[in-house]
């Protein structure tokens, strides 16, 4: 039996490229943890000053995920072990960066995501957290930020911006300026005027009564 040169071909090819996607989102988390571990300390450090105390800690949670606490929030990096490619309706798919070489569509990804620190202290195992960004990086090293306002809106330009430390500063800062402006809202009132006996014989921080952002509320862009 021989085997098949277009079919080793396709192997070998589509094999490469995810080799070369997956390290480049490699480093590209690698250089979002580093980041992370030294606005920390920068923070650390100013707060040492101050006569009222914030809670600033940097913790890794595995291989792939690390969080920064900060005051009463917290942001989890992640990184997916797995390679995607964005549909083919994505606005993404329609640049001439794309359409120029296909392969360039092909990226690994890194989820930022919001909770509050509380939902973690507490074990409020029903407490929301929300995705406010995705980076996707590429086998050449560009990105492309899915996100709310100062993420969705500030890197979006993947044919031109390319991963390096300043851009993962930018982006990290960003993460944090947006956490910090998106408040904890009281939810409207008929979602939570109902509590089952339950609910309240229990420990009231660990009940099933949900404590989210948004909870009942839409993100502003969610609109568009």
């Amino acid at each position: 039996m021989q085997l098949n040169e277009k079919l080793k071909e396709l192997v070998f090819d589509k094999g490469y490229l995810k080799q070369d996607v997956y390290n480049a989102t490699l480093r590209a988390y690698q250089s979002f943890r580093t980041t992370a571990q030294e606005l920390t300390h920068q923070f650390q450090d100013a707060n040492a000053t101050n006569e009222r105390k914030i809670n600033f800690q940097f913790k890794d949670r595995g291989d792939f995920e690390f969080e920064i606490r900060f005051a009463g929030d917290i942001l989890i990096f992640m990184m997916h072990t797995n390679v995607f490619e964005f549909s083919r309706d994505h606005v993404v798919m329609k640049t001439p960066y794309i359409r120029e070489d296909a392969k360039r569509s092909y990226c690994g990804v890194i989820h930022i995501y919001n909770f509050l620190a509380d939902s973690f202290t507490y074990q409020r195992e029903n407490d929301l957290g929300y995705m406010i960004g995705r980076v996707f990086v590429n086998a050449e090293n560009h990105y492309f930020i899915e996100g709310k306002r100062e993420l969705g809106m500030l890197y979006n330009n993947f044919n031109t911006a390319v991963i390096s430390p300043d851009s993962v500063q930018n982006i990290v800062e960003s993460a944090i300026e947006y956490t910090t402006n998106f408040d904890l809202l009281t939810p409207p009132y008929d979602e939570v005027k109902l509590v089952s006996v339950g609910e309240m014989r229990t420990n009231f921080d660990k009940r099933a009564l949900v404590t989210g952002k948004r909870l009942g509320f839409r993100f502003q862009s969610d609109t568009d």
